[in-house]
């Protein structure tokens, strides 16, 4: 394992002095020590090891991959228990996010298995709706409580609002591909229903939901006609793709001009974080072959786009005239 760790330094070394000496230098030892160490006649200790490491902003994960290639180490967003948990979650994705803004040629592939996130997080009933939901699944606290989402609406922290409008828009300013299909929208409805049932969500607020979500329907039209994001300050792309075969993940890869990572759910609102590339070259190829036998919708005829986005905005309307309802069967298909 040594010698693929000393390899993987050569690479990454940009020093103008010879590598066996930069060694010297990191580890404050001789030049024959760091040369016997360099060429495998003396083992690295693990504090020599975790300092190189650190120097050539290698990762602990990275130094446990080197050479393995079944096993890679992942990881895990913070955990979220509250609104004060939720609003670092926010915080901190908009601080991974907004550096994408200053790279060019750095986009996002969302596979969407829901609405994607960004997309909701705007002054909106929906976007405090989705807060209500999140918390609801972390915070055993207002499950206990049974609150409604019509009380729930009046305690929300100004702050974690304007925590989850940032991330929403610093979104406008990446290049991004999603692929939908069929199902994508129904995850948001039958959220809506199940708390109508339940009780914990009136009519009138409900209607108002309905009406965002449509709302973000014709938003998302009007990108993937326009292969752009409205609002974007940088002119960033947006492309649609439509996949009638995959079920989606909601699976996000981040691609930049040196690397790809990729960002896989671990429970509601948790993600495991994947660097290693090698990992991360096979998911960008799945998202590619996934691309591939998917019909990118500015290029779908204009019949096929107005029944992808049509067969939504019926479901939404089956909504609605079931929540102006009592006893009627009502399903999404």
């Amino acid at each position: 394992m040594q010698s693929q760790f000393i390899a993987y330094l050569k690479e990454k070394n940009s020093a103008t002095t010879g590598f066996v000496d930069e060694i010297a230098t990191i580890l404050d030892i001789g030049y024959d020590a760091a040369y016997r160490r360099v060429n495998l006649k003396t083992n690295l200790t693990l504090e020599e090891g975790i300092k190189l490491a650190k120097y050539y902003d290698v990762s602990l994960n990275k130094l446990f991959e080197v050479g393995n290639t079944n096993t890679i180490l992942t990881e895990l967003s913070p955990p979220i228990h509250n609104k004060e948990g939720l609003e670092r979650w926010l915080n901190e994705s908009y601080n991974s996010v907004f550096p994408l803004t200053k790279l060019k040629n750095s986009s996002v592939i969302y596979s969407a298995k829901d609405i994607p996130l960004f997309h909701t997080l705007k002054d909106s009933y929906l976007s405090r709706y989705k807060i209500y939901v999140w918390l609801k699944d972390v915070d055993t606290s207002i499950t206990k409580q049974k609150l409604s989402f019509d009380d729930f609406i009046k305690t929300i922290p100004e702050s974690l609002l304007e925590s989850a409008f940032k991330l929403g828009e610093v979104y406008k300013d990446i290049n991004i591909t999603e692929i939908w299909n069929n199902t994508t929208i129904n995850g948001s409805l039958q959220q809506v229903f199940y708390y109508f049932e339940a009780g914990l969500l009136s009519k009138e607020l409900a209607i108002l939901i309905c009406n965002d979500i449509e709302d973000v329907i014709r938003h998302v039209e009007e990108q993937a006609i326009q292969q752009s994001l409205i609002g974007s300050k940088t002119k960033a792309k947006y492309e649609l793709y439509v996949n009638d075969i995959h079920t989606m993940s909601n699976t996000i890869m981040v691609k930049t001009p040196t690397q790809k990572v990729f960002f896989t759910p671990f429970t509601v609102i948790s993600y495991f974080k994947i660097e290693h590339q090698q990992t991360c070259d096979l998911m960008f190829e799945f998202f590619e072959k996934q691309m591939s036998i998917s019909k990118l919708l500015v290029n779908a005829g204009e019949k096929d786009r107005s029944l992808f986005f049509n067969r939504m905005h019926q479901k939404i309307n089956k909504l609605r005239a079931r929540i102006q309802l009592d006893n009627e069967v009502f399903d999404f298909e």
